[in-house]
């Protein structure tokens, strides 16, 4: 029989906390399975649209999923796909998927709706590539649900957004490879693009103290404060740029010459690095002790969002030990294009594929990945001396 799709309720909210404890267990690191506050404000927000799947003989919660958006984007993040362990393999977590991408994209409300799908089971690659979605990358070490999990990054386009992608014409050299892997798994191009000249800044240092003249760096974790001060400071969308997430935490140094707004979970163990003020250039120089501070504070994976277009920042990103893992084209809307972004992470634990499900279409971005890790992080065989 086929299950009976209903947009969720503040009612459902009880069973839904079952259904994800029943899937995750106690270690799920998403609110829109644990946090009844904040549950309800995901049922009532008019961006965004939560369907959960019910057995039409008795009535029980069987599945849920949601595409979580926002007010003034039109990018939506599918998260929350589950469904009970005694009613998987009938096509419930398609089903809902379909529905939700059906009502928010193939109406227009959206561009774009992304996913970050596990990779413990070839599975939740299957139902996403099912249903449209096309492999981004990968991001490794990116939760830690009991054990460090690296994740695929999925997305699902409207009509013709990606006709309209705004072109670029260089990036750094360490780029290339995973345009040319995403020209291939998209059908996109990149006619243009050519290698940017110069070497990259001062590549990454050793662990030790800040640069000079930084002075100690401070970890902020109030998130009301954060979110305060960050309002004062970006005011409008002018001068960052990462959907559906909110700065909770902020580092600064002791002189208050910069602060770097971010994002951090601790449940999850990771961080999403947002915007700094007075400008990310004057963060740039200071990516590998921020990162330590993040480490510190229980973020095992830390990434960061850059445009394509700016290979400034991306060069000083790369020359930090962070590696490109996954390219989002036509992820902004500006006028009448879109702009690509890049993601770029680092680990602080070890990065271990071993045992990793990969479907062939994702293959190409896990061998990119490892190359430009390898590049970045071992010797060539002219520097290793004789």
């Amino acid at each position: 029989m086929n299950p009976v799709l209903t947009r969720a309720a503040r009612s459902d909210i009880a069973e839904l906390r079952q259904l994800y404890y029943a899937v995750y267990g106690p270690h799920y690191p998403v609110a829109l399975g644990t946090d009844p506050a904040e549950m309800a404000r995901l049922i009532d927000d008019p961006h965004s649209l939560w369907l959960i799947g019910r057995c039409p003989r008795t009535g029980a919660l069987t599945g849920s999923a949601a595409i979580h958006g926002e007010a003034g984007s039109r990018i939506g993040r599918l998260e929350g796909i589950a469904v009970h362990p005694e009613h998987r393999s009938a096509g419930l977590a398609a089903a809902l998927t379909d529905a939700l991408c059906t009502r928010m994209l193939d109406t227009g409300r959206l561009d774009s709706v992304y996913a970050t799908v596990r990779t413990v089971g070839a599975g939740p690659q299957r139902v996403v590539a099912r249903n449209g979605f096309r492999p981004l990358g990968i991001l490794p070490n990116a939760v830690d649900l009991n054990r460090r999990e690296s994740l695929a990054l999925y997305a699902r386009y409207s009509p013709g957004v990606l006709c309209c992608r705004l072109p670029v014409t260089e990036v750094p050299a360490p780029l290339l490879p995973l345009l040319r892997t995403a020209e291939e798994a998209l059908g996109i191009s990149y006619p243009e693009v050519r290698a940017a000249e110069g070497p990259l800044p001062a590549q990454v240092a050793p662990p030790g103290p800040p640069p000079a003249g930084v002075g100690r760096l401070e970890l902020i974790e109030a998130p009301a404060f954060v979110r305060r001060r960050f309002r004062e400071h970006f005011p409008g969308a002018d001068g960052w740029f990462y959907p559906l997430h909110t700065p909770n935490v902020l580092i600064t140094p002791e002189d208050g010459g910069f602060e770097v707004y971010a994002y951090l979970n601790r449940g999850g163990g990771y961080c999403s690095l947002l915007t700094a003020h007075p400008d990310p250039a004057a963060a740039a120089a200071y990516l590998e002790p921020v990162t330590r501070v993040l480490a510190k504070a229980g973020a095992g994976y830390v990434e960061a969002l850059v445009p394509l277009a700016h290979t400034g920042a991306l060069a000083s990103f790369l020359a930090q030990g962070f590696v490109a893992g996954a390219l989002y084209p036509a992820m902004r809307a500006d006028g009448d294009g879109f702009h690509d972004y890049v993601v770029l992470s680092r680990s602080s634990d070890r990065i271990d594929f071993r045992g990793v499900a990969v479907e062939p279409p994702l293959q190409p971005y896990l061998d990119c990945y490892v190359s430009a890790w390898r590049s970045a992080h071992l010797p060539t065989s002219s520097e290793i001396a004789p």
